[in-house]
């Protein structure tokens, strides 16, 4: 089982990008979905993330109000939008799910999540 997360790439400071993360059709509507990031020398990180009904959804304090978290069940996708970003938001970015049952509140810990995707690189430039 694979998740394939794209939509990196290098902006300016204040610019826009759309991560996707495409799932196995199984596997993405049993699971719930996260976003999490991973600067150099640092510990990998929760983002953002949203449960498998859809109806919960979490942010980390840093990006809350800019990072936009939304899943397309007939996509089977999960993206992450992300606005006015920063230079400090540069890392490589991976999706993550875990299968929960569907009123499970959204997941915000890394421990909780059970499949990664690859990573995508985001690079922000001052």
């Amino acid at each position: 089982v694979q998740l394939q997360a794209s939509g990196g790439g290098t902006v300016q400071a204040g610019g826009s990008l759309r991560l996707s993360c495409a799932a196995p059709g199984r596997t993405f509507s049993r699971s719930a979905m996260g976003w999490f990031r991973q600067a150099p020398g640092k510990e990998r990180e929760f983002v953002a993330g949203v449960n498998r009904s859809g109806g919960d959804i979490a942010y980390a304090d840093s990006v809350k109000g800019r990072f936009t978290i939304s899943r397309d069940n007939a996509k089977n996708t999960v993206y992450l939008q992300m606005n006015r970003l920063e230079p400090e938001d540069t890392a490589i970015y991976y999706c993550a799910a875990v299968q929960t049952i569907l009123t499970v509140p959204v997941r915000t810990d890394r421990e909780d999540y059970k499949l990664w995707g690859q990573g995508t690189l985001v690079t922000v430039s001052s």
